[in-house]
């Protein structure tokens, strides 16, 4: 346990109406499904992170060119700040790595089937809207 508040990204890359989301393998949030992501390193960009934390928990690159208003999240001990990025022109092949014990390709009415993080609904539907504008 911290003693102290993390800074982290959240990646929100779509296509087809469709965003990227994770089951977390490990706590916080484990066997919850929400958005790719995790800890900002030392000298990272938040934007650099997304694409780290992205491609890490699921082979996906994109290219991320926004942010979205911060989170707070206090769970199981963890306490975050967590800033999601925006994401668009996802590439490669989908697999489920690092702490992610799944991977998929979800639409907003594929979260009702799912255990999913409190923050994910509404984070989805300001992404869709945000990326639909463009």
């Amino acid at each position: 346990m911290t003693q102290h508040p993390r800074v982290g990204v959240l990646a929100l890359v779509c296509r087809d109406n469709r965003l990227l989301l994770v089951e977390r393998g490990r706590p916080p949030n484990q066997g919850l499904w929400g958005f790719p992501g995790g800890k900002l390193e030392f000298a990272e960009s938040l934007t650099a992170a997304a694409a780290r934390e992205l491609h890490e928990e699921t082979g996906i690159t994109a290219e991320f060119f926004e942010l979205l208003p911060p989170l707070e999240a206090v769970s199981d001990g963890f306490h975050y700040i967590l800033i999601p990025v925006l994401g668009r022109n996802p590439e490669g092949q989908l697999a489920a790595g690092d702490d992610a014990r799944d991977a998929r390709w979800l639409s907003r009415v594929d979260l009702a089937d799912l255990p999913i993080i409190a923050a994910v609904p509404p984070l989805f539907d300001q992404a869709l809207k945000r990326l639909s504008s463009l």
